[in-house]
């Protein structure tokens, strides 16, 4: 549901309102504003669906004055909100299943539109990893790419400080008005003079352990592929290499010593097919055919519709079943159809007010599964 063209100024704060609603997720909002026709439409349906899913209090919807309050703290600070097919929406973040509805930006949104590689790696990376992410930054960008990465220390860091004069594009895990870490202040200024600072948390939010991995979906989201360098085997740079893979992006590994335990997962990467790299022409090898045209241009990327669902409103027990029948393991949506015996338009309509009530958890792949904790 990317848009067509700029959002009115009503629109872009209902937009908001239901993106900040709870249980309202990045694909609960795209199945809302099918059904619905647009965010007004389904903010006054949100109470009950949440009540028919079982919710047993009123559902969490931002007011217009939360909005507002939002809007003009972004106003003050110089950012702005855009939306799927705006000027400034990285136009292959369009394309992923998980893709924010709103981003706020600070910056050129004219980062936005260019290929992108993303460099990312160790918080507490060595003196030699953090001389490769510079030198892979500094290339590439000359190359013509720019550079995404999360803004943490180490590898982050120096491949951000490397592309600034090409062009860089760092995704925050809190809100555009508070820069973590706040070592990284006067870099993410350098940022937002020469390139583009993104987030889809609320303007103010300092982030929490939760909002690191949703901010790495992102920094894969808006590239090409993921350069990984000096990644421990509980890395969450290894998180950013498996959204990578779910999103169809290409994936990079810089080797390093078996000795060193931050090399311990770039290392398995590598094994498991993840390009070995080593300069900056084993990336271009690989991306320039994509850049040519083996990828959809941003202008085709930014018209990418998802799916339009057909729902219905189910029978009470048409929930009620598919609760039942989800665990702990996620279970794809054509399963769940399948076993709940009722019609797949009345089963996705239950799916949806499940998720308003917080009753179960959405995966990748239109998995689902028993909400834990």
């Amino acid at each position: 549901m990317p848009a067509r063209q700029s959002l009115s100024d009503a629109q872009r704060r209902d937009w908001l309102r239901l993106m900040r609603s709870e249980n309202v997720g990045p694909a609960t909002f795209r199945t809302l504003i099918n059904r619905f026709g647009g965010a007004a439409d389904a903010l006054d349906a949100l109470p009950e669906l949440s009540r028919r899913g079982g919710l047993k209090r009123p559902i969490r919807i931002p007011d217009q004055v939360e909005v507002d309050a939002e809007l003009e703290h972004a106003a003050r600070i110089g950012a702005r909100y855009v939306a799927y097919g705006e000027t400034g929406y990285p136009p292959r973040l369009a394309q992923i299943d998980a893709s924010p509805p709103l981003i706020a930006i600070l910056g050129d949104p004219q980062v936005a539109a260019r290929p992108m590689i993303a460099i990312v790696g160790a918080r507490n990376a060595s003196a030699g990893g953090r001389r490769i992410a510079r030198e892979l930054a500094t290339a590439l960008g000359e190359a013509g790419l720019g550079i995404a990465s999360g803004l943490a220390r180490g590898i982050d860091g120096a491949a951000h400080e490397a592309a600034l004069a090409t062009g860089t594009l760092a995704v925050l895990a809190g809100g555009l008005d508070r820069i973590y870490p706040p070592q990284h202040e006067d870099l993410a200024r350098q940022i937002a003079e020469s390139g583009l600072l993104v987030s889809e948390m609320p303007i103010d939010l300092s982030p929490r352990g939760r909002d690191f991995p949703r901010r790495n979906r992102i920094i894969s989201g808006v590239s090409l592929g993921v350069v990984i360098i000096e990644a421990a085997s509980r890395s969450g740079s290894l998180i950013t290499a498996r959204f990578a893979l779910e999103q169809n992006r290409e994936i990079f590994a810089v080797p390093g010593s078996p000795l060193d335990p931050r090399c311990e997962g770039t290392n398995r990467l590598i094994r498991q097919g993840a390009v070995l790299t080593t300069q900056a022409n084993d990336v271009l090898e690989v991306i320039e055919p994509i850049v040519g045209g083996g990828a959809r241009s941003p202008e085709e990327a930014s018209e990418a519709e998802p799916q339009d669902w057909e729902i219905d409103t189910p029978p009470h027990d048409v929930a009620e079943r598919l609760v039942g029948l989800l665990s702990p393991s996620p279970t794809d949506v054509d399963t769940l159809i399948r076993e709940a015996g009722a019609p797949a338009a009345q089963v996705l309509g239950a799916i949806l007010e499940l998720e308003l009530a917080g009753r179960l958890q959405r995966h990748a792949g239109n998995r689902f599964s028993q909400l834990v904790g």
